[in-house]
């Protein structure tokens, strides 16, 4: 119980780290019109789960790091998340009204100002991770380019134009896994091998802890189709329903089929991380969310 409890301590407060050095890195009030501050703040700051700097973190702990040597990287890649979530609420995307328990940013302020400010947060990363001076340059510009990547026509912009237009066409689970990849994945992946990387991991424990990460993404995605498909809106802290009508894991394979395919895919990820080397923090606090979530969905 003793080591439980330490693990719970030890996760708890870098959570809290993360949440401070956001804070701090969000535009203060008076760097740039204040409606567009406070919307960003908004978003941003907004209590959430913060997986991918979780991740990032545990990932550079694995191997050695010194504590808080990732922490701006994963905070970046946490600004990439908040940016992505501002966009896909968007009227024009899902339309959505409720996140993390709060109304989307573009019915507590509106449209425009969430377009600006999820643009502005995706440039706000890039520029975290350049600004790291604790870090050697080349490795800064391969971080910010693994992050940018993880954005573009291969990752979170090219998965959302596949979700809006080609949603309807995807029946094969093949696909729906690309998709799903794309939408979440690309962007833990760079989260994980980001934190190996700033700990000096050898590039065969990356490319183990890429296909780690990539499994756990779409474990993500089935987990989040589930609560979509079941939760009610008070318990997801989000809207719930969107999916409706849409081909998903869940309505492929239908709900149990769908939670033996994430676990398939926690499997995978468990035999990965293996293969690279790590059996501490990060393992557990994977294992203890998704045992917390599996249970809500």
């Amino acid at each position: 119980m003793d080591d439980q409890v330490a693990f719970f301590q030890r996760i708890e407060a870098l959570r809290a780290g993360v949440d401070r050095r956001l804070a701090e890195l969000a535009p203060p009030l008076g760097s740039a019109p204040d409606r567009l501050v406070e919307a960003v703040r908004y978003s941003l700051l907004a209590p959430g789960k913060r997986f991918r700097p979780m991740v990032t973190l545990l990932a550079a702990a694995e191997f050695g790091a010194p504590e808080g040597a990732a922490l701006d990287v994963g905070c970046a890649f946490e600004m990439i998340h908040a940016a992505s979530l501002i966009l896909d609420d968007l009227p024009s995307m899902d339309d959505a009204g409720l996140r993390r328990g709060l109304p989307t940013i573009h019915r507590a302020f509106d449209e425009a100002t969430a377009i600006l400010a999820g643009v502005g947060l995706l440039n706000q990363a890039y520029a975290v991770i350049a600004a790291d001076r604790g870090l050697p340059a080349p490795l800064r510009a391969d971080l910010a380019g693994r992050a940018a990547a993880a954005v573009g026509f291969s990752g979170l912009i090219a998965g959302q134009a596949r979700d809006l237009f080609d949603r309807d066409q995807l029946r094969d689970p093949a696909a729906l896994d690309r998709l799903n990849h794309e939408k979440t994945g690309v962007l833990i992946v760079a989260a994980v091998q980001g934190g190996a990387m700033v700990a000096g991991a050898p590039d065969t424990a990356v490319e183990a802890m890429g296909v780690f990460a990539r499994h756990i993404g779409l474990a993500f995605q089935i987990r989040d189709d589930l609560i979509d498909a079941q939760a009610s809106p008070e318990a997801a802290g989000k809207d719930v329903g969107k999916d409706a009508g849409m081909a998903t894991v869940v309505s492929t394979l239908g709900p149990g089929g769908a939670r033996q395919a994430m676990d398939e895919h926690l499997a995978k990820a468990s035999d990965a991380l293996a293969r690279a080397g790590c059996n501490g923090l990060l393992s557990g606090y994977v294992g203890e969310l998704f045992a917390r979530r599996k249970a809500a969905a």
